[in-house]
């Protein structure tokens, strides 16, 4: 074998291995937003949601203001956060209604009347689940973005990646602190809610 052949075979191996680092990249760089566009589809399901729970516990809760309030905000919210597309209002969108659903179980669980309602407690596991299912999309989110970025930063699918210009994909983000990711001690708490 002369060595045009040689150098041939080896910049025909070169040239597969960066066809499928750049078609990997492109299928999580895809997979990515699929994640971040699930995540906003369950919003706006449980922006559909919360109306029918609105109503179903106003009957019951005529003197309860505070939780209609909660309520109606946390649907502005999710809508404001559909319009924009931005990954930081969605997740404040996310967190406020993740907060929103275990102080509701606290007043369901207060108001026996409300509670025995088959349709609130219908409603009520719909945006728990809801809930859920959007914790799995930040999940998958976050798992894929790792991916990615981990694929840009190795040798030597990293010089794939910048040769086709990949960027960093921001995912969702933690607050930081100087140079590692921290979470304070009041994003780990749900948020209290007085409601009398």
């Amino acid at each position: 074998m002369s060595i045009i052949g040689i150098l041939f075979i080896i910049l025909l191996i070169g040239a597969i291995y960066a066809i499928s680092i750049y078609n990997l990249l492109q299928k999580l760089k895809t997979q990515i937003e699929a994640s971040i566009q699930e995540i906003g589809n369950q919003l706006k399901r449980q922006a559909s949601l919360i109306p029918n729970l609105q109503a179903s516990v106003k009957g019951y809760m005529k003197q309860e203001k505070g939780i209609f309030e909660m309520l109606t905000n946390a649907r502005k919210s999710v809508m404001q956060a559909e319009q924009t597309g931005n990954v930081q209002d969605i997740n404040k969108a996310i967190d406020q209604i993740q907060g929103l659903v275990p102080q509701m179980k606290v007043v369901l669980e207060s108001n026996p009347e409300i509670k025995s309602d088959q349709t609130v407690v219908k409603f009520m596991n719909e945006l728990t689940d809801t809930a859920d299912k959007i914790a799995y999309a930040r999940r998958s989110v976050i798992d894929l973005t790792q991916s990615f970025n981990q694929k840009l930063v190795t040798f030597p699918s990293n010089l794939v990646g910048n040769m086709f210009g990949f960027k960093k994909e921001a995912g969702l983000q933690t607050p930081t602190s100087g140079e590692h990711l921290e979470v304070s001690a009041s994003e780990m708490n749900s948020p209290k809610v007085d409601l009398n």
